[in-house]
């Protein structure tokens, strides 16, 4: 799977840093993309500020519920990381190529 980052280089919203896309390239879901991710960061008088990804409406929860679906009891198979975690390190990573670019 590979998060495709789309900047907001328009800054409008200003809060709105990016959207995001995942695109499948093995298994069942091979050639299909999820779409309506954008990456947000708040900053309410804290010393960090915080990021998180929200999701469009149009895309339902049971899509991204299949994504990170396994199959098992959740004690014996392995933490997978959640959509918005993906998203925010594949954004962090993105961050880090522009800073060097720039």
């Amino acid at each position: 799977m590979t998060v495709k980052i789309t900047p907001n280089d328009r800054g409008n919203p200003p809060s709105k840093l990016a959207d995001a896309e995942l695109h499948f390239s093995e298994g069942p879901l091979e050639g299909l993309k999820l779409i309506g991710f954008s990456i947000w960061e708040r900053n309410r008088r804290r010393r960090r500020p915080q990021r998180h990804v929200s999701r469009a409406r149009h895309v339902t929860s049971t899509a991204s519920a299949a994504v990170s679906r396994s199959s098992g009891p959740s004690s014996t198979r392995p933490r997978r990381a959640s959509c918005a975690e993906l998203i925010l390190d594949a954004y962090a990573e993105w961050e880090a190529q522009a800073a060097v670019a720039s």
